[in-house]
């Protein structure tokens, strides 16, 4: 494909891409890879009823090659892959048809991809599916998530055994032999660039010489799995740079879509677009990540795009809309309904109250309310949703049980909606801010000798590597004690309840505490001990009061999580609220503590982080 501005080179007719030409650089991709491991699709699968999150890893390659479309505007290409029961057990049980598009006078390319799974064919699992592009090292060295997380990056020779250390998983090494000094001593590790899908639009790379930028622009969040909350990959060493449309990172595999024998499915992942630029009248490579995000509105502006040559991807006219305006009542703030600005107002298959956040197999079309609380989600594809909610603040999920079917040009107005978040009675005191993550809380400083030089006196410095073994640093002799109303969440409280590492090498878990004055008790009455959880990883919180060896425990949440997130440097996973009845008999006037045991203790980076606890006296 090639007009003008940039050519194509795509294998026929596997369609793996295997050269991009552009200013005068022959191949952007990486010339020292074979072929077929420069750009392509790929998955992972497994058979039906097998758990967890991993699979068969399989490089999508067409057998058939078609010309979609060919004009003087565009060029629309076919590389379609069909499943037979002659591949059972050995091929994903998918068609699959992967396009390409090339438009006049535009700098970049697009692709797009159709799954389907035919009802009489076996069920299957697919953790995974993304595109994958591996850039030329010797030309690509400065990389761009966001306006405050960009850098010169290593080399991929830095990760090789002879030149680093091995870390806690394999995904992080500790540079030790670099082939240019300045990374020496640093962590590499791929999970310090992930990104949540609200915020990842556009990510790539910058060549210096000459002044080249490739991005991989992302204009819509409709085919991703999770929400908006949901973190996936983005670029990282190599140079690599990624569209993730599946995946279990930061949730595990509860994310997974599992598909069953009779169960028939269809969607479109993309398209994406990879935009190439250069700098014109500028000498500041810089400018190349401005004039990317400048791109990016265009792009985001323009969807849904409406020169696709499949039917499975809808014109605007085809869509529907949906809007109204939601409010809040929570009469122990307000007597009156409150307005919200900012809350994350979505439409996504029917479920369960926050289904949302594990949805993989269908669409979400997401937005955040006005600062009346007024919403409007635009070009909805036909079908059958959910309105589901959260708003900043509050804690919780809202559902509309109302099904809303989407018709082509439909116009919904669903009125004015009113949550009322869970309360029984009056705030006695908190800790935290109800937002879904773990951020207001104390992060500490990591170890001088874990530092990625990007995340030193940022904002976002809950990145940088090995964190959960600093809570032992910093309690060396005991767990955490939170004294309310003396106590500062911000400096007091630790990001994450970990485990704690003992003088022989293994670990035990932890027991935090808060402690609270009463100066009068309801006796006959119950008070409501709100418990949100930003992530778990294969953990269990116990709940005491007043008794710290009470058998059983007031409450407990069982094992739960598989998140990952201390792992990989999240602030946040799957999303969860607990609410724990304390009769007034439990409490003591004066002083009291509520003991949060964490038992399991099997690594290091088994754990919790809050989100946000509350404590409410007896309804009014």
């Amino acid at each position: 494909m090639d007009n003008g501005i940039l050519q194509v080179t795509i294998s026929k007719p596997e369609g793996i891409v295997t050269g991009v030409s552009y200013q005068g650089i022959d191949n952007l991709l990486e010339i020292r890879n074979h072929e077929s491991d420069r750009g392509y699709w790929d998955l992972v699968w497994s058979e039906e009823g097998t758990g967890g999150t991993t699979g068969t890893s399989y490089v999508i390659k067409g057998s058939k090659f078609k010309v979609m479309v060919e004009n003087e505007e565009q060029v629309e290409i076919s590389f379609t892959r069909d499943w037979s029961t002659s591949l059972e057990g050995k091929h994903v049980p998918l068609n699959i048809d992967k396009r390409f598009v090339m438009l006049r006078g535009s700098s970049g390319f697009y692709s797009y991809a159709i799954y389907e799974h035919l009802k009489e064919w076996p069920g299957f699992n697919l953790p995974q599916t993304r595109i994958v592009f591996k850039l030329r090292k010797d030309k690509f060295r400065y990389m761009a998530v966001a306006d405050n997380r960009q850098r010169r990056m290593p080399l991929p020779d830095d990760r090789s055994p002879r030149r680093s250390s091995p870390l806690a998983y394999p995904e992080a090494v500790l540079i030790v032999h670099p082939v240019e000094s300045e990374f020496k001593g640093e962590v590499d590790d791929k999970y310090q660039y992930s990104c949540e899908n609200k915020d990842l639009h556009v990510h790539g790379w910058i060549c210096n010489d000459p002044p080249v930028g490739w991005w991989q622009i992302t204009p819509s969040n409709e085919f991703r799995s999770g929400g908006p909350m949901k973190q996936n990959l983005t670029s990282h060493v190599g140079p690599i740079n990624l569209a993730m449309f599946l995946s279990a990172h930061y949730v595990g595999e509860e994310m997974v879509p599992k598909f069953q024998s009779g169960e028939p499915w269809k969607k479109v992942f993309g398209p994406v677009f990879v935009y190439l630029n250069t700098l014109i009248d500028n000498n500041d490579p810089l400018w190349l990540w401005e004039d990317a995000k400048q791109e990016t509105k265009t792009q985001v502006q323009s969807w849904p795009y409406n020169f696709l040559a499949s039917d499975d991807f809808p014109k605007s006219e085809q869509r529907g809309c949906v809007s109204g305006r939601l409010r809040v009542s929570d009469r122990y703030v307000s007597n009156e309904h409150i307005s919200v600005n900012g809350a994350y107002v979505g439409l996504a298959p029917p479920g369960d109250v926050g289904s949302w956040q594990t949805e993989s197999k269908g669409y979400q079309f997401w937005t955040k309310t006005d600062e009346n609380g007024y919403f409007l989600i635009n070009d909805v594809r036909a079908g059958d949703y959910n309105l589901y909610a959260w708003v900043p603040g509050f804690i919780g999920d809202y559902r509309n049980d109302t099904i809303i079917t989407i018709t082509s040009g439909c116009d919904i107005d669903m009125g004015e909606l009113v949550y009322e978040p869970p309360r029984d009675g009056a705030t006695l005191w908190e800790i935290g801010i109800p937002d879904r993550t773990a951020a207001e809380f104390y992060v500490p400083d990591p170890d001088p000798k874990y530092i990625n030089k990007l995340y030193v006196n940022h904002p976002e410095k809950y990145r940088q590597y090995g964190l959960w073994e600093r809570y032992s640093d910093l309690y060396p002799n005991g767990d955490l004690v939170y004294t309310v109303g003396v106590s500062d969440y911000r400096t007091d409280w630790f990001f994450a309840q970990v485990t704690r590492k003992k003088d022989d090498g293994k670990y035990e878990g932890t027991t935090w505490q808060i402690k609270f004055n009463l100066d009068h008790i309801n006796q006959t009455g119950t008070y409501k001990l709100r418990v949100a959880l930003a992530t778990a990883y294969v953990a269990e919180l116990q709940v005491r009061i007043n008794n710290p060896k009470a058998n059983p425990p007031l409450f407990t949440t069982g094992v739960i999580g598989h998140d990952n997130t201390i792992t990989r440097h999240g602030i946040h996973g799957l999303y969860g609220l607990y609410s724990i009845d304390v009769k007034g008999t439990l409490l003591m006037e004066g002083e009291n503590t509520i003991f949060l045991t964490q038992p399991m203790c099997s690594s290091a980076l088994q754990g919790l982080m809050y989100d946000y606890i509350r404590l409410e006296a007896p309804p009014s």
